[in-house]
């Protein structure tokens, strides 16, 4: 019978493979960011007159995962936030990732945690809506300052309480006397702002950045510069560095996965008591990630993103491939079933767009002639992952 307290004797007594596992995660914003040196001035230029009380332009960035957005963006704001400092200028940023439930869920829960954000304790439900912008209002033009909203997939927010959040905060402005806000939008949907409200598009009129994936060397470099912090010397077996970047580069150069695979080898390196992290263990940290990517994807999704997902894994069992249509009307039936609203047709190919961006399907598009185009899907998850991804969104959903 395994004494836990002798393993957790033997556990502190081993030397780490880490000096510091802090630099492998995502909330680590290094003292340079690699190959964003043209991202970074263009972020820099468009924010800058807020050091001089100017309300900039509300900034818009698009790229796929891991390509840098958010870490560049946090880079830029702590380095402003140093020279306010400095300087006595009164600038404020707040940055929300609205994917967090609890935090930009709904309407009130977003203002309420900026209300927060100055101190004030709110309770989380039970205040009218109005009353909490009201609160926020009040606190916001207290005393003169500018304040940089950062709203880190900012699609997530519009798709769980369409675009008139955007529209209201845009129009705070109007109402301030002292203070002025500025919304810096991070979005992987490349397409967001085309869906959005030709009123709500027109009250942001902000500026629109895109960052490109990394290619396989960009990455190596940016892998290594962390290894070299995170790692002791001498634990990363040849090779590793370079095969872990040729898979985050063939997943559309997503650095983030790539600093996360590594960190993950290193862990089950350490597990299995191993000398060195090998590219077995790389393999293995691969396989444990894809199939965590996916289940934590699911589970973060809108519901109408959900339904969708439920329903191919529907249909999945009986056909390989499946079209836009038969998911559609499989669709239609969870919606009674959970008495959500019915969206286009239109609106699904654009929801199994971004789950194809998201990795979770595979979608191409194949014409048909005279009678279109459409959409044939293919799920390839392995069939533990299926099981536990079905589990997910039937209790998600209210289904089991």
């Amino acid at each position: 019978m395994l004494k836990i307290d002798h393993f957790f004797e033997n556990f502190i007594k081993k030397d780490s493979f880490f000096l510091d596992k802090s630099i492998l995660l995502s909330s680590y914003v290094p003292d340079e960011v690699l190959y964003r040196e043209e991202q970074l001035q263009e972020v820099a230029n468009i924010l800058a007159p807020a050091l001089r009380m100017e309300r900039p332009s509300n900034l818009f960035i698009y790229g796929k995962t891991g390509t840098g957005k958010t870490l560049t963006i946090k880079y830029v704001l702590r380095s402003m936030g140093e020279i306010a400092n400095k300087n006595n200028i009164s600038l404020k940023s707040i940055y929300i990732n609205c994917k967090l439930k609890r935090v930009a869920d709904t309407e009130y829960r977003l203002i309420a945690r900026l209300v927060q954000e100055y101190g004030q304790d709110i309770p989380p439900t039970g205040l009218p809506t109005d009353e909490v912008y009201s609160v926020f209002y009040r606190l916001l033009d207290q005393q003169r300052h500018l304040l940089l909203l950062v709203l880190d997939e900012i699609d997530q927010l519009t798709d769980k309480m369409g675009d008139e959040i955007l529209y209201n905060l845009t129009r705070i402005n109007t109402d301030l006397k002292n203070s002025q806000l500025c919304i810096i939008g991070i979005s992987n949907n490349l397409v967001f702002s085309e869906h959005l409200d030709p009123r709500v598009k027109s009250s942001l009129s902000g500026e629109e950045l895109f960052f490109p994936p990394y290619n396989a060397l960009q990455m190596q470099d940016i892998l290594r510069s962390r290894a070299h912090k995170a790692f002791r010397e001498h634990v990363i077996q040849p090779g590793v560095i370079e095969k872990c970047s040729a898979y985050a580069a063939r997943e559309h150069g997503d650095a983030r996965r790539a600093i996360d695979l590594l960190r993950i080898a290193g862990e089950l390196a350490e597990r299995n008591n191993a000398d060195k992290v090998e590219i077995t263990h790389l393999d293995e940290a691969e396989h444990k990630i894809d199939s965590d990517t996916i289940l934590n994807a699911a589970k973060n999704q809108p519901k109408q993103f959900q339904s969708v997902l439920y329903a191919i894994l529907l249909i999945s069992p009986q056909k390989r491939q499946i079209f836009t249509g038969e998911i559609y009307e499989i669709y239609k039936n969870l919606c009674k079933q959970c008495k959500f609203n019915v969206l286009t047709q239109r609106r699904i190919s654009d929801i199994l767009a971004e789950l194809d961006m998201q990795g979770i399907i595979k979608a191409t598009i194949i014409s048909k002639g005279r009678y279109g185009r459409t959409r044939e899907i293919t799920l390839s998850l392995e069939e533990s992952t299926i099981t536990k991804l079905k589990e997910i969104l039937e209790k998600s959903l209210h289904l089991s």
